[in-house]
């Protein structure tokens, strides 16, 4: 049965009828049956967050739960899920329906096993404030707390600190329906090897509908901000720095041999001491700031060492708040942490022709996992983030040129990110690439899930 003929005549699968809203791209004109359960959408011209790409998908289905999921996957060829569309590539594109997650919003918190199981639509800035309310807290945050959970842990994005893993790294269990439409469920403790490939799973085993996440007791952050870090003194106490707080990020624009700025985040576990005016001569805020000389820090999360909940502080950006003032590009790059700061030199070394198209870059360190697919896997890691202008062109002329300066340190690029880094490059730097593969070929025989991306990056097709 063609899918669409399926959203109209399928009530016998769903709990209802589907509702079928056609947008006209030219009119944004909404047209809307009665219905209570799944959408769909046809004809909008979509964009990722950025607005940098502009998905082929010519459907978006919106479906309510995980059964809906299921049936939608068993009547198209090919699919992906969509989450915030914060991938800066075309990692959740694809030849056919996309689906949409975001009405996928339950949270259950199990605080005898302290885990907390969230649907798929539920994005970092709805559970962080539901789960402190309860008195627990997850162990990081990425810098933007407008992201999924599911679509952060399936790309291993990550907070930073030295002892801290990515965001996959609590995940315990994961829900997805597999390309021939059945629930798979894996768990950290049933399915251990399985587990460690599909967490990290870049979309391609699966439309993932629910995850559960390790949590811990609530715990007090303060931040604050240190100006102009020499990159000698960075050099000569590399450790000592990134692990002088919870959480460190090193801000910079690659010019004049230092950072810009330093992020400390420390746990509070007392009364706040005085905060030094140096640290290793970088020197003390005067005011609140934004990682961007001359940008308004209204949106920034607290500073000054002022003590608040873990995710009103791990986050740079509040979370009521739009992170950017307008569109922006991203690039990151995963070293090994004990060659980071040789890996930091050699990028420098390219700040003329990186800084003209630059808002800004962010170094931080994230420890090891065993997670197939992770950028971390299996090593301690410094990332080397880019936040580009919107000058996609550029970006693309230049990113070959900072993987080539970073190819000798075996730099992993963020799968949701701008790379160039070619298939064959990417099998050396993922030694359970293999694997993996046979591991998505057992999920998605028929490969429904297969998209331009997978196809260059995971197989090498052109």
């Amino acid at each position: 049965m063609d899918k669409r003929d399926f959203l109209k005549t399928s009530g016998a699968f769903l709990a209802g009828a589907m509702l079928s809203r056609h947008v006209s791209a030219e009119s944004t004109k909404v047209e809307s049956a009665t219905s209570e359960t799944a959408t769909e959408i046809t004809d909008v011209k979509r964009t990722n967050w950025a607005g940098n790409y502009t998905f082929e998908a010519a459907h978006l289905d919106e479906p309510g739960n995980a059964d809906e999921v299921r049936q939608i996957v068993k009547t198209v060829s090919h699919t992906k899920a969509l989450g915030a569309r914060h991938s800066f590539n075309n990692i959740a594109d694809t030849a056919g329906d996309q689906i949409s997650l975001k009405r996928l919003d339950q949270m259950t918190l199990n605080k005898e096993a302290r885990t907390v199981t969230v649907g798929a639509g539920i994005t970092y800035g709805h559970l962080a404030p539901w789960l402190d309310a309860q008195g627990f807290a997850v162990h990081n945050l990425a810098s933007l707390p407008h992201v999924t959970v599911v679509g952060a842990c399936a790309t291993a994005t990550h907070g930073s600190g030295l002892h801290n893993g990515n965001l996959s790294s609590i995940v315990s269990a994961i829900e997805f329906i597999d390309g021939n439409g059945n629930v798979v469920t894996l768990s950290r403790a049933a399915n251990p090897d399985e587990f460690a490939g599909a967490v990290v799973g870049i979309g391609a085993l699966g439309v993932i509908t629910s995850i559960t996440l390790d949590v811990v007791p609530t715990f007090q952050i303060s931040q604050v901000v240190y100006e102009n870090l020499s990159f000698d003194e960075l050099g000569r106490n590399f450790e000592a720095i990134f692990g002088s707080g919870y959480s460190v990020s090193v801000f910079t624009d690659w010019q004049h041999h230092r950072g810009t700025q330093v992020w400390l985040k420390q746990t509070v576990s007392h009364d706040v001491a005085a905060l030094p005016p140096l640290f290793y001569g970088a020197t003390l805020q005067k005011t609140k700031l934004h990682p961007l000389a001359g940008h308004s820090a209204e949106n920034c999360t607290e500073q000054q060492g002022i003590p608040g909940p873990w995710y009103e502080r791990l986050p740079h950006f509040r979370m009521n708040f739009t992170p950017s003032s307008g569109a922006e590009l991203q690039s990151e790059f995963f070293v090994p942490r004990e060659h980071g700061y040789k890996a930091i030199l050699a990028v420098e070394e390219l700040r003329d022709h990186i800084t003209p198209h630059l808002f800004v870059s962010e170094l931080r360190t994230i420890a090891a996992d065993n997670l197939w697919m992770s950028m971390a896997y299996q090593r301690d890691s410094l990332a080397i983030h880019f936040t580009w202008k919107p000058e996609l062109e550029s970006v693309r002329k230049v990113l070959p040129l900072i993987e080539a300066k970073l190819k000798p340190f075996e730099a992993r690029p963020h799968w949701g990110k701008l790379f160039t880094v070619p298939h064959d490059q990417l099998q050396r730097l993922y030694p359970k690439l293999g694997d993996f593969q046979a591991l998505v070929k057992h999920y998605d025989p028929n490969g429904r899930f297969r998209n331009d991306f997978l196809n260059r990056n995971l197989y090498g097709a052109s």
